[in-house]
């Protein structure tokens, strides 16, 4: 009988997901392009789309390049940055100063459909139960993706216990949608302005180069949610066929 289950944790590097499936007794491993800020070996520095098809038995995609798909990037999608974006090549960024309007706008179109293929690959990898967490896509990024995606589930972390606003949606392919455990009562900006700018704390990050890694990190309170309550339907259903 499967006691365990084999969890892969793609595009997190902070490993709170990760910690939290191997807390309930898990084989979590998660796999990103750069190093585990917790220095686990059970980290796979490398593309994760070498490691969809690795035997996982859940398969939760933490945050995918997502700048290109959500509503907040959209409008570079017609007026481009004055500055290069970090994930142009190098001869990209290097001649972005001479670059036409059109050239740099070709640019970003292209990051669009690069970072529609990696979600797509995430989406479709041979997984029977899979969660990929996405902001909600503005209209160019949804025409490109597969036909069978689902609208998003959106939770806060307010919703986990968690003193915080930021919107998550999860896209599910064989998992239930997440339940609240513990719904904090949110502060209104009207009434309670202090209250509701420290909550608001993720949105108001400063700029600077780690601010993405600030924007993108998994609330524990979230993470405990999924590994409880998605680890525990998938063994159930494991059991069930076994």
């Amino acid at each position: 009988m499967t006691a365990a289950l084999r969890v892969g944790i793609l595009c997190e590097t902070s490993g709170a997901m990760r910690r939290a499936f191997a807390a309930l007794g898990h084989d979590a491993t998660s796999v990103d392009r750069l190093p585990a800020e917790d220095g686990s070996n059970h980290h796979i520095v490398g593309d994760v789309r070498d490691y969809l098809d690795y035997g996982w038995d859940l398969l939760i995609v933490c945050h995918p390049p997502c700048t290109r798909l959500c509503n907040s990037g959209v409008r570079w999608l017609s007026v481009p940055p004055k500055n290069p974006p970090s994930d142009a090549t190098p001869a990209e960024r290097a001649a972005w100063p001479i670059l036409s309007r059109e050239a740099r706008l070709a640019i970003m179109w292209r990051l669009l459909d690069e970072g529609a293929e990696l979600f797509a690959a995430c989406w479709q990898a041979p997984v029977s139960r899979v969660a990929v967490e996405n902001p909600i896509m503005h209209k160019h990024g949804r025409a490109r993706m597969p036909a069978d995606l689902p609208k998003p589930q959106i939770v806060q972390p307010w919703w986990f216990g968690e003193p915080a606003f930021k919107a998550t949606g999860f896209y599910l392919r064989g998992l239930p949608p997440l339940t609240a455990t513990k719904r904090l009562i949110p502060p209104r900006k009207a009434t309670e302005p202090e209250r509701h700018k420290a909550w608001s704390a993720i949105h108001r990050a400063s700029p600077g180069p780690d601010r993405w890694k600030i924007r993108s990190r998994t609330f524990e309170g979230i993470a405990r949610a999924c590994a409880e309550q998605w680890g525990g339907y998938a063994l159930d259903q494991i059991r069930r066929m076994a």
